[in-house]
């Protein structure tokens, strides 16, 4: 193993075996958390020890079986983080496989975590639709939830690996706000405004606003985007509270096409080279623009129904939208040209999401439940009316030639004539479920949660059957026992995902006998023990796990007839994380990571390729994070600031296929590092990445050159 990752984990590990310290009595929780408007005063800025939405109820972090990370909006600052993909740098065994592509129904960012690709699409817990990228200007914290966690959230918009959850900035009771300007390399501007006004002592408005404009590493690409979320808050009377969060995004962007490697034929290349030799190279025009506008509205209700029960009425609805250009480079097998594809994408995405929860704590007997009962509606509709796909040119990697025609004018003459039609894939989903903490003795808690989930409709905007009812059970259980009370607990789970699967048309061998084949949700079993802390007066904390993720139901060619499909294929991830946080001395912040997955395609038909292999999607086997950073407290030098650390990823083969051929990308060691100066009033920060401007790739079936070394300089102005 590298010298770097092993040295990070025992950095890691020494944090978990320290020996606790006492501590005062933590207050009770309250389900008043729930309702509550405040700004967060946390005096370690790089972690939340209490979530309401990773399990729909106020659960401190040690007395939850499950596994989540935060990535705090004070640590975005410090690390003067500009955009969502720089921010999850900071989050133990997650990192980005594909870069936003703005096409619609699955045009964000694309994530691994324990195996398994994801998006974020989840805003507080909710629906939050989008098809290009998220900007970062109304983030409190980042919940990154790990394993199949279809119990509380579902199947549609989550995977087997976790979900990612954006927790937004909320109003809270006096005036205050700062304005910020950041300056960097390849023309980047960003203006952002983050004001909080009481309107009286019961209403609040809090504004997030960003603009932004950059240009990409490469010689052409580009994206300019305008935020603007404006959230209220009104306590009606002690019992009645209402909460609504806005956000409107309008993004347009050029994106360098991705290079896709040969899936259907063996592949040509052996080395990274020719990918080197471009790597500058974007293969696109300014021209080719995309343009992604996207709209967010919750609105909770809290109703303090007594002393042990409270009710959160939710309403969700989000729209995204896709117009504008989007193209591909295709592999031609002979280890140099690559064909363009392209298209003019035109779509929309509405979903809307009602929530009736009812979260109650109270005791039977001796013993505490805190409970959530709840009812979940969810209906999306994805739309396309887009142009057909036209080859555009050929692009040559060992000469940097693109017959293509790059100009908006050549392509719109090209794609004349060209339309797929107007679909519509309506999806709804209705779901009920239960989940219950019981303690047992204060030191000893169980979970124990159920959901029962009706699908119908259609899988994807692509897929033209539909599904008309179906019907799947989701359990999960828990277990927590606190060795020393609020200091370090173990704990072990077991958690369940699953995912619908498109009807498939299917025929005897000799292609007689056509018929619709219904296929049973696919379903993936989780079982994961470990060891959480907190210790020294909550100045350190770990957690460490091992987890393994069984995947079955899955499709899967029939290996005695190539017109039909079955189900039965199995994939197993399995693999050990480990987490720390720590605030040693006064000014003096850590965080940092370590992750390490074994996937495997168990079971499948040899033909296809994947069998024995891993999927990949799993992304890099090993990941590494950490950042560190020293402000001084006191004397002349007070309020200067000094931060250093970076990403660590093992190589990965992108493409992985026994028929095909196996292409790696090579692991990689990123550096960064900032220096600030903060005041009351000002905040002076100037932040390097890739400090040794090191070349490196992400992918998926893909080789897509990451960012060069690059340089911000902020300025924050609070009132």
């Amino acid at each position: 193993m590298n010298k770097i990752p092993t040295l990070y984990l025992l950095v890691l590990l020494f944090g978990i075996t320290v020996t606790a310290q006492e501590k005062k009595e933590q207050e009770k929780d309250s389900l008043k958390t729930l309702k509550e408007v405040i700004v967060n005063t946390n005096q370690y800025k790089y972690k939340r020890e209490k979530s309401t939405t990773v399990s729909k109820m106020p659960l401190n972090n040690i007395e939850n079986p499950q596994v989540y990370n935060t990535v705090t909006s004070e640590l975005m600052k410090e690390q003067v983080v500009t955009n969502f993909s720089d921010a999850l740098k900071n989050a133990t065994g997650i990192t980005r496989l594909w870069e936003s592509t703005g096409r619609g129904g699955d045009g964000a960012e694309f994530f691994t975590m324990r195996g398994f690709s994801v998006q974020p699409t989840m805003i507080n817990g909710l629906p939050g639709i989008n098809n290009g990228s998220i900007d970062p200007a109304n983030v409190d914290n980042i919940e990154i939830i790990k394993g199949p966690s279809g119990t509380l959230f579902g199947s549609s918009l989550i995977s087997y690996g976790g979900l990612i959850n954006i927790v937004t900035k909320k109003p809270y009771s006096r005036f205050g706000g700062e304005i910020s300007y950041n300056a960097g390399s390849y023309g980047m501007d960003r203006l952002t405004a983050d004001v909080n006004i009481p309107l009286n002592t019961d209403v609040s408005v809090r504004i997030n606003t960003a603009y932004q404009k950059e240009n990409s590493f490469q010689d052409a690409g580009f994206g300019k985007s305008f935020f603007f979320a404006p959230s209220l808050s009104y306590k009606v009377s002690d019992k009645l509270s209402f909460l609504v969060n806005t956000e409107f995004t309008n993004r347009n962007s050029a994106n360098a096409p991705m290079l896709f490697l040969s899936r259907y034929a063996p592949l040509s290349f052996n080395s990274m080279e020719l990918f080197e030799k471009n790597y500058k190279k974007s293969f696109t025009s300014n021209e080719l623009s995309i343009s992604n506008p996207t709209y967010n509205l919750q609105a909770q209700m809290f109703y303090k129904i007594s002393d042990q029960w409270t009710s959160q009425t939710v309403l969700s609805r989000s729209s995204s939208s896709t117009n504008g250009y989007y193209s591909y480079l295709f592999d031609a097998s002979n280890g140099n040209d690559f064909t363009r594809f392209i298209s003019k994408r035109n779509g929309e995405t509405l979903a809307n999401d009602i929530q009736q929860n009812f979260i109650g704590d109270f005791k039977i007997g001796k013993l505490r439940n805190r409970l959530v009962v709840g009812v979940d509606y969810y209906k999306s509709d994805i739309q396309n009316g887009s142009s057909g796909w036209r080859g555009n040119g050929v692009v040559s990697l060992t000469d940097g030639s693109d017959t293509g025609d790059l100009t908006q004018a050549g392509v719109d003459n090209l794609l004349v004539g060209s339309f797929e039609g107007n679909t519509i894939a309506e999806t709804k989903v209705l779901s009920a479920y239960i989940s219950d903490v019981l303690n047992i003795t204060d030191k000893l808690s169980v979970m124990g949660s159920l959901r029962i989930d009706n699908f119908e409709g259609s899988i994807n905007y692509w897929s033209t059957d539909k599904i008309k009812s179906q019907t799947s059970f989701s359990p999960k259980f828990g277990v927590v026992y606190q060795i020393i009370e609020n200091k370090v607990s173990v704990f072990t789970n077991y958690m369940n995902g699953f995912i619908n699967k498109a009807p498939v048309s299917v025929s005897d061998v000799d292609g007689t006998n056509s018929r619709l084949q219904i296929f049973d949700p696919e379903q993936a079993n989780q079982y994961e023990f470990g060891l959480k802390t907190n210790l020294y007066k909550d100045i350190i904390s770990a957690s460490i796990s091992y987890y393994n993720i069984d995947v079955k139901n899955r499709l899967m060619t029939d290996p005695n007839n190539i017109n039909n499909a079955i189900q039965g294929g199995e994939v197993n991830s399995k693999g050990v994380e480990v987490s720390f946080t720590a605030n040693p001395m006064k000014g003096f912040n850590v965080i940092a990571g370590f992750s390490n997955n074994k996937s495997e395609v168990t079971k499948d038909n040899p033909g296809d390729g994947y069998l024995g292999l891993r999927p990949e999607e799993a992304g890099p086997e090993t990941l590494v994070n950490f950042w560190a950073n020293y402000t001084l407290t006191s004397g002349k030098l007070k309020g200067f600031g000094l931060g250093f650390g970076g990403n660590y990823a093992s190589e990965y083969k992108t493409l992985n296929r026994a028929n095909i051929g196996t292409f790696a990308l090579p692991s990689y060691t990123i550096l960064n590092s900032a220096l600030s100066y903060s005041n009351d009033k000002f905040n002076l920060a100037l932040k390097l990445n890739n400090v040794l401007n090191e070349k490196y790739y992400s992918g998926w079936s893909t080789v897509t050159p990451q960012r060069l070394s690059s340089l911000t300089a902020g300025l924050t102005y609070k009132f």
